[in-house]
Protein backbone atom coordinates (compact mmCIF):
# COMPACT_ATOMS: atom_id res chain seq x y z
CA UNK A 1 0.00 0.00 0.00
CA UNK A 2 1.40 3.38 -0.93
CA UNK A 3 1.84 6.10 1.63
CA UNK A 4 -0.76 8.29 -0.16
CA UNK A 5 -3.41 5.56 -0.16
CA UNK A 6 -2.72 4.89 3.52
CA UNK A 7 -3.28 8.56 4.36
CA UNK A 8 -6.48 8.54 2.36
CA UNK A 9 -7.75 5.51 4.24
CA UNK A 10 -6.97 7.08 7.61
CA UNK A 11 -8.66 10.31 6.51
CA UNK A 12 -11.80 8.38 5.56
CA UNK A 13 -11.73 6.51 8.87
CA UNK A 14 -11.28 9.74 10.84
CA UNK A 15 -14.14 11.34 8.91
CA UNK A 16 -16.40 8.38 9.63
CA UNK A 17 -15.57 8.56 13.35
CA UNK A 18 -16.33 12.29 13.43
CA UNK A 19 -19.62 11.74 11.59
CA UNK A 20 -20.66 8.95 13.96
CA UNK A 21 -19.74 11.07 16.97
CA UNK A 22 -21.80 13.97 15.59
CA UNK A 23 -24.79 11.69 14.99
CA UNK A 24 -24.52 10.21 18.47
CA UNK A 25 -24.23 13.56 20.26
CA UNK A 26 -26.37 15.88 18.09
CA UNK A 27 -29.09 16.35 20.76
CA UNK A 28 -26.45 17.75 23.12
CA UNK A 29 -25.15 20.29 20.59
CA UNK A 30 -28.58 21.31 19.36
CA UNK A 31 -29.77 21.76 22.95
CA UNK A 32 -26.67 23.87 23.70
CA UNK A 33 -27.45 26.14 20.74
CA UNK A 34 -31.05 26.47 21.90
CA UNK A 35 -30.07 27.09 25.51
CA UNK A 36 -27.67 29.87 24.50
CA UNK A 37 -30.63 31.97 23.40
CA UNK A 38 -32.16 31.79 26.90
CA UNK A 39 -30.72 34.01 29.61
CA UNK A 40 -33.42 34.34 32.23
CA UNK A 41 -33.41 35.45 35.85
CA UNK A 42 -35.75 35.20 38.80
CA UNK A 43 -38.11 38.16 39.07
CA UNK A 44 -37.30 40.68 41.78
CA UNK A 45 -39.31 43.49 43.38
CA UNK A 46 -39.27 46.22 40.73
CA UNK A 47 -40.49 49.72 40.01
CA UNK A 48 -42.23 48.39 36.90
CA UNK A 49 -42.73 45.22 34.97
CA UNK A 50 -42.25 45.60 31.22
CA UNK A 51 -43.89 43.20 28.77
CA UNK A 52 -42.30 43.23 25.34
CA UNK A 53 -44.33 42.88 22.17
CA UNK A 54 -44.20 39.97 19.76
CA UNK A 55 -46.08 37.17 21.50
CA UNK A 56 -49.50 36.36 20.15
CA UNK A 57 -50.14 33.36 22.42
CA UNK A 58 -50.61 35.60 25.47
CA UNK A 59 -47.94 34.00 27.64
CA UNK A 60 -45.96 37.22 28.06
CA UNK A 61 -48.90 39.38 29.12
CA UNK A 62 -50.21 36.73 31.52
CA UNK A 63 -46.82 36.36 33.16
CA UNK A 64 -46.63 40.13 33.46
CA UNK A 65 -50.04 40.11 35.16
CA UNK A 66 -48.85 37.35 37.51
CA UNK A 67 -45.83 39.40 38.58
CA UNK A 68 -48.07 42.36 39.43
CA UNK A 69 -50.52 40.06 41.23
CA UNK A 70 -47.63 38.69 43.28
CA UNK A 71 -46.79 42.22 44.40
CA UNK A 72 -43.42 42.42 42.63
CA UNK A 73 -44.47 45.68 40.98
CA UNK A 74 -47.49 47.94 41.08
CA UNK A 75 -48.08 47.87 37.32
CA UNK A 76 -46.82 46.43 34.06
CA UNK A 77 -45.92 48.58 31.06
CA UNK A 78 -47.18 46.82 27.92
CA UNK A 79 -45.33 47.56 24.71
CA UNK A 80 -47.28 47.10 21.50
CA UNK A 81 -46.73 48.17 17.92
CA UNK A 82 -49.54 48.92 15.53
CA UNK A 83 -50.56 46.73 12.66
CA UNK A 84 -52.99 44.07 13.86
CA UNK A 85 -56.29 45.01 12.16
CA UNK A 86 -55.61 48.67 12.82
CA UNK A 87 -54.99 48.14 16.54
CA UNK A 88 -51.91 48.23 18.73
CA UNK A 89 -50.70 44.93 20.16
CA UNK A 90 -50.58 46.50 23.63
CA UNK A 91 -54.36 47.08 23.56
CA UNK A 92 -55.06 43.56 22.28
CA UNK A 93 -52.77 42.05 24.92
CA UNK A 94 -54.44 43.94 27.77
CA UNK A 95 -57.89 42.89 26.55
CA UNK A 96 -56.65 39.29 26.49
CA UNK A 97 -55.35 39.56 30.07
CA UNK A 98 -58.60 41.09 31.30
CA UNK A 99 -60.53 38.19 29.76
CA UNK A 100 -58.26 35.92 31.79
CA UNK A 101 -59.14 37.59 35.07
CA UNK A 102 -56.55 40.34 35.50
CA UNK A 103 -57.84 43.87 36.26
CA UNK A 104 -57.05 46.44 33.60
CA UNK A 105 -55.53 48.64 36.33
CA UNK A 106 -52.54 46.26 36.38
CA UNK A 107 -51.47 47.40 32.92
CA UNK A 108 -50.17 50.56 31.26
CA UNK A 109 -50.41 50.48 27.45
CA UNK A 110 -47.43 51.79 25.54
CA UNK A 111 -48.50 51.90 21.88
CA UNK A 112 -45.62 52.41 19.48
CA UNK A 113 -44.42 51.74 15.95
CA UNK A 114 -41.27 49.77 16.78
CA UNK A 115 -40.42 47.00 14.33
CA UNK A 116 -37.33 45.60 16.07
CA UNK A 117 -36.15 44.95 19.61
CA UNK A 118 -33.66 47.81 19.35
CA UNK A 119 -36.41 50.19 18.26
CA UNK A 120 -38.65 48.88 21.02
CA UNK A 121 -35.91 49.52 23.61
CA UNK A 122 -35.51 53.05 22.25
CA UNK A 123 -39.23 53.58 22.91
CA UNK A 124 -39.52 51.80 26.27
CA UNK A 125 -36.42 53.20 27.98
CA UNK A 126 -37.42 56.91 27.81
CA UNK A 127 -40.83 55.94 29.22
CA UNK A 128 -39.14 54.10 32.10
CA UNK A 129 -37.05 57.16 32.84
CA UNK A 130 -40.09 59.42 32.59
CA UNK A 131 -41.76 57.25 35.20
CA UNK A 132 -38.57 57.24 37.33
CA UNK A 133 -38.25 53.47 37.17
CA UNK A 134 -34.75 52.28 38.06
CA UNK A 135 -35.27 48.54 38.58
CA UNK A 136 -37.39 46.67 36.04
CA UNK A 137 -38.44 43.10 35.34
CA UNK A 138 -38.66 42.70 31.56
CA UNK A 139 -40.86 39.84 30.38
CA UNK A 140 -40.33 38.26 26.99
CA UNK A 141 -40.36 34.80 25.43
CA UNK A 142 -37.67 32.39 26.62
CA UNK A 143 -35.74 32.35 23.32
CA UNK A 144 -35.67 36.18 23.24
CA UNK A 145 -34.27 36.83 26.72
CA UNK A 146 -30.53 36.91 25.94
CA UNK A 147 -30.70 39.14 22.88
CA UNK A 148 -33.33 41.49 24.33
CA UNK A 149 -31.42 41.75 27.60
CA UNK A 150 -28.21 42.65 25.79
CA UNK A 151 -29.99 45.32 23.75
CA UNK A 152 -31.77 46.92 26.70
CA UNK A 153 -28.65 46.90 28.89
CA UNK A 154 -26.57 48.44 26.10
CA UNK A 155 -29.08 51.25 25.66
CA UNK A 156 -29.69 51.79 29.39
CA UNK A 157 -26.60 50.88 31.46
CA UNK A 158 -27.99 53.04 34.28
CA UNK A 159 -31.05 50.81 34.79
CA UNK A 160 -31.16 47.57 36.78
CA UNK A 161 -32.71 45.15 34.32
CA UNK A 162 -33.88 41.61 35.04
CA UNK A 163 -34.97 39.44 32.12
CA UNK A 164 -37.89 37.12 32.88
CA UNK A 165 -38.67 34.25 30.50
CA UNK A 166 -42.25 33.51 29.52
CA UNK A 167 -42.76 30.01 28.12
CA UNK A 168 -43.27 29.74 24.39
CA UNK A 169 -45.92 27.35 23.09
CA UNK A 170 -43.48 25.88 20.56
CA UNK A 171 -39.87 26.57 21.59
CA UNK A 172 -38.07 24.62 24.29
CA UNK A 173 -34.26 24.82 24.42
CA UNK A 174 -33.77 21.07 24.75
CA UNK A 175 -36.18 19.95 22.03
CA UNK A 176 -36.70 22.77 19.55
CA UNK A 177 -35.55 20.69 16.55
CA UNK A 178 -38.52 18.33 16.97
CA UNK A 179 -41.09 21.00 16.13
CA UNK A 180 -41.42 22.86 12.81
CA UNK A 181 -42.55 26.15 14.38
CA UNK A 182 -39.75 25.95 16.94
CA UNK A 183 -37.20 25.35 14.19
CA UNK A 184 -38.35 28.54 12.47
CA UNK A 185 -38.11 30.45 15.77
CA UNK A 186 -34.60 29.08 16.36
CA UNK A 187 -33.36 30.03 12.90
CA UNK A 188 -34.87 33.52 12.99
CA UNK A 189 -33.59 34.26 16.50
CA UNK A 190 -30.07 33.15 15.61
CA UNK A 191 -30.16 35.30 12.46
CA UNK A 192 -31.20 38.28 14.60
CA UNK A 193 -28.51 37.43 17.16
CA UNK A 194 -25.82 37.48 14.47
CA UNK A 195 -27.22 40.73 13.11
CA UNK A 196 -27.03 42.27 16.59
CA UNK A 197 -23.41 41.12 17.02
CA UNK A 198 -22.47 42.85 13.78
CA UNK A 199 -24.49 46.00 14.49
CA UNK A 200 -27.03 45.37 11.76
Amino acid sequence: MSRASGRARWSLLAGAVVLLAALATYPFWLAALGSYLVRSERPVPADLVVVLAGDFSGNRILLGGDLVRQGLAKQALISGPSGAYGMHESDLAIQFAVRHGYPSSYFIPLPNDARSTAAEAATVIPELRRRQAHRVDIVTSNYHTRRAGNIFRAQAPDLEIHMIAAPDEFFTPDGWWKNRDARKIFLLEWMKTFATWFGM
